[in-house]
């Protein structure tokens, strides 16, 4: 059974945040950018943590942590698909929990749960409200080369990646089992969104 402490984790900010109309990453939460709250939480567990951001990054909140790493894509809003590859090469370790940087109540605990459900499979994917969620889950560093063969034929979508390797997919009823409110899946895309989340943390003025 694989441990956290064994893995590395790995952020994804080059999203257009287009109908949040600001970068996600620099939302306030609590006092601090929502991405450095993000690091702050996945260090509890990780202690390799891998950004991927797009190739400028002026608006990525500066966070002085040890062991964090910041690759940057070569070409801007190249999706996620490209950015988890990304992640992936530039990771030491050969386990990653991934995951987006709009997600304000991410909980470390529930993360390292789902590393320990990876057993032989090359990743874990949970889902909720009947979608797959690739971007609160687990992989192996070995996935790059399975993401990089669905890039080469065109591929953009990151749900594709979920039949192209060996995925575990953790069905909602178990997920609860983890996180029975499921806030640690809970994202923000949309100023509502946003102002919804700081409501849920008790953080709203």
């Amino acid at each position: 059974m694989p441990s956290a402490k064994e893995a590395g984790a790995i952020v994804l900010v080059g999203g257009r945040s287009l109908r949040m109309g600001r970068p996600k990453a620099a939302l306030d939460f609590g006092g601090m950018p929502l991405l450095t709250r993000i690091v702050i939480e996945l260090k509890w567990w990780f202690d390799e943590i891998v950004i991927v951001a797009a190739p400028k990054s002026e608006a990525l909140p500066h966070i002085e942590i040890p062991g964090l790493k910041i690759v940057h894509d070569e070409t801007a809003f190249a999706g996620p698909l490209d950015a988890l590859r990304r992640g992936l090469n530039a990771l030491d370790h050969g386990i990653a929990f991934a995951c987006s940087c709009d997600l304000p109540m991410l909980n470390s605990d529930v993360a390292a749960d789902l590393v320990a459900l990876l057993d032989d499979f090359d990743a874990v994917i949970p889902e909720v409200g009947g979608k797959l969620q690739p971007l609160h889950a687990v992989y192996r560093k070995r996935c790059a080369n399975a993401i990089e063969s669905l890039e080469a034929g065109g591929e953009k979508r990151l749900t594709a990646s979920a039949s192209a390797i060996n995925a575990r997919k953790v069905g909602e009823e178990e997920v609860r089992k983890l996180d029975p409110q499921l806030t640690s899946f809970f994202n923000v895309n949309t100023p509502e969104d946003y102002r919804r989340a700081l409501e849920l943390a008790g953080l709203a003025k």
